[in-house]
């Protein structure tokens, strides 16, 4: 049974959500996304305007004269958010962990895909599928999802893609719109995550917190991994440390998004002090330009 304090949680996130996913923000989803893909609709004769590359050879052989293949728009979508719940991800220092903001990321999506009358899915993982909820469309599923997140009790896991990727393309056959949110702390994921790109719209979406990169001038202080349990003290109060800290991982988060864009995956960075309408709408005026 939910406490109600994380009642109370859930409800405030559902209602940022709800308040983020304005008639702007539903409008640049919609260019970004409707109408990537075709579906089959009928067959028909041909006419002298038509592409001969449209032809259905089967049916012109049936009928002894030309019959070509006509395609109509897809406008429904399939929207699979893929939340990694590892240990790593209650981390945060500024009031949000990283779990808490992608809850949120999550459900600013899930309602611009529920107003546009599209279905969404939830995959929750860390070295194993922690949930899988299959898509659906309404309300009161984003309430649901929402609450699978964040009341789910924090995996002592590693973060393991290929697990994630694996399932999706196991139940989700039918090409759909997936964001992975997570921080990637994680290995050996390229080919099965180029496989995934391949057959879905990829989106990965990198969850991080300042103090992960930044840290400030208190002096000794030690640093925990809660996905291995390793420990390190530093002295921060060296500026020397502290700049070589942040140019390193400046180093290694470029070499990450450069990554996922060689596998097929487009790339947002999501920090837990940062402003997600932005961000999200950033993203998707990219999409619509790229279109």
């Amino acid at each position: 049974m939910l406490s109600p304090a994380l009642i109370k949680q859930i409800r405030q996130i559902e209602l940022r959500a709800g308040h983020l996913a304005t008639d702007a923000l539903s409008g640049e989803y919609l260019s970004a996304f409707k109408g990537q893909g075709m579906e089959f609709d009928e067959v028909r004769e041909y006419l002298p305007s038509d592409d001969v590359r449209a032809i259905d050879w089967n049916v012109t052989a049936r009928m002894e004269k030309p019959y070509i293949k006509v395609f109509k728009e897809e406008r429904e979508m399939t929207l699979i958010l893929l939340v990694d719940v590892s240990a790593s991800q209650d981390f945060g220092s500024v009031g949000r962990s990283k779990r808490e903001v992608a809850a949120e990321f999550a459900a600013v999506l899930a309602f611009l895909a529920v107003r546009n009358q599209d279905k969404v899915g939830l995959l929750l993982f860390s070295d194993h599928v922690e949930k899988f909820i299959p898509p659906k469309k309404g309300r009161g599923h984003i309430f649901r999802l929402i609450e699978a997140v964040l009341s789910h009790e924090g995996s002592d896991g590693k973060t393991d893609l290929n697990v994630a990727v694996t399932h999706l393309m196991r139940v989700v056959k039918r090409k759909s719109l997936c964001f992975v949110l997570s921080d990637f702390q994680a290995q050996d994921y390229e080919k099965l995550y180029k496989q995934a790109a391949r057959r879905h719209d990829l989106v990965s979406v990198l969850v991080r917190d300042q103090r992960e990169w930044a840290l400030p001038r208190v002096g000794l202080i030690e640093l925990f991994d809660p996905e291995t349990g390793e420990s390190m003290v530093v002295d921060a109060s060296e500026r020397i440390y502290r700049d070589r800290l942040v140019q390193m991982q400046n180093q290694a988060f470029e070499a990450l998004k450069l990554g996922f864009l060689r596998l097929g995956s487009e790339v947002i960075t999501l920090d837990t002090g940062g402003d997600l309408a932005q961000v999200l709408f950033r993203f998707l005026k990219r999409r619509e330009r790229r279109r």
